[in-house]
């Protein structure tokens, strides 16, 4: 009866005073604990978050406000005029156009090439496969200004400078490795016996790998396709060598919008935080696939 009639928490009463601790002591830490916690990151939050929202609220801000020495974080007035004179610049609307058409032929490159290389790498696991995948890192390590004089060439040779396609295939030089080598690791954490199950039901390896393997790490290609997507809409250096009027991406507009007096501040903003849109919206779109392919990823079978 003694044993069965102790009070509830009794044992961590014992266990506190057997180490030293008392059990007050160790439920005023707990709040603090969670406080600082959540201070720090609340702290994190605000500076991740602030030049973002700086950025909105400097395009919300008149024109003449928008370059005011020294700058002020809220608008004084609140104004879409920056938005307005944005929208009206000539080739705008055809840059997006431009960035949305280059970055989906990229993300579809990078997918396309990566997947089957991924799966040849994990399911064969030969020395020259892993081989690959090193190499892979290797040429994701490299530069693109080290490759932007030799893509230059080899697009006028090919006929494809100032189209969103020859654009789109030199993105895809900067998404791929880092395409396999995600995917590698997305592919490694399926096991095999599920495409020897589907073989039994009669599938060959092309038709198992696609009816099988490709559904179950579709949250791990929708983290590859968003940072595919990601690496060509925010690239910068080979749309300025590879572009000259017709396939003019945004960020290009976004550096061209200055006088003879300076940078129009108010303008830029308002188009940066449009030109933000999408991505956003991409990533709200895939959040749960997202959420799936980073547990995919983190355990492996």
């Amino acid at each position: 009866m003694g044993d069965a009639c102790r009070r509830p928490g009794r044992g961590r009463h014992d266990l506190a005073s057997r180490e030293g601790v008392s059990v007050n002591s160790l439920e005023v830490r707990r709040p603090a604990t969670r406080a600082l916690l959540w201070a720090l990151l609340s702290a994190l939050i605000v500076l991740y978050a602030f030049p973002f929202a700086y950025l909105v609220l400097t395009s919300l801000k008149s024109p003449s406000e928008a370059i005011s020495v020294p700058p002020s974080i809220l608008p004084r007035t609140w104004s879409a005029e920056n938005y307005s004179n944005a929208l009206a610049e000539a080739g705008v609307l055809a840059s997006f156009v431009n960035s949305i058409t280059t970055a989906s032929i990229s993300t579809v490159l990078s997918l396309v090439l990566a997947v089957p290389a991924a799966y040849a790498v994990t399911r064969f696991r030969t020395p020259s496969g892993r081989l690959f995948v090193l190499a892979a890192l290797v040429t994701r390590m490299v530069p693109p200004v080290a490759v932007g004089v030799p893509l230059v060439g080899m697009m006028k040779t090919l006929h494809l400078t100032d189209t969103p396609f020859g654009l789109a295939l030199a993105h895809t030089t900067v998404s791929l490795p880092l395409s396999i080598w995600l995917m590698t690791s997305f592919l490694e954490a399926v096991p095999g016996e599920l495409e020897e199950a589907a073989k039994v039901d009669g599938c060959n390896r092309l038709e198992a790998m696609l009816r099988v393997v490709v559904p179950v790490v579709s949250g791990g290609m929708a983290v590859t396709a968003i940072f595919a997507f990601l690496a060509s809409w925010n690239e910068f250096l080979f749309a300025l060598l590879l572009t000259a009027v017709k396939a003019q991406t945004t960020p290009l507009v976004i550096a061209e919008f200055q006088t003879q007096f300076g940078l129009q501040w108010g303008s830029m903003t308002a188009l940066a935080t449009i030109y933000s849109i999408p991505v956003v919206l991409l990533t709200l779109i895939l959040q749960r696939r997202i959420v799936a392919g980073l547990t995919l990823g983190a355990v492996k079978s």
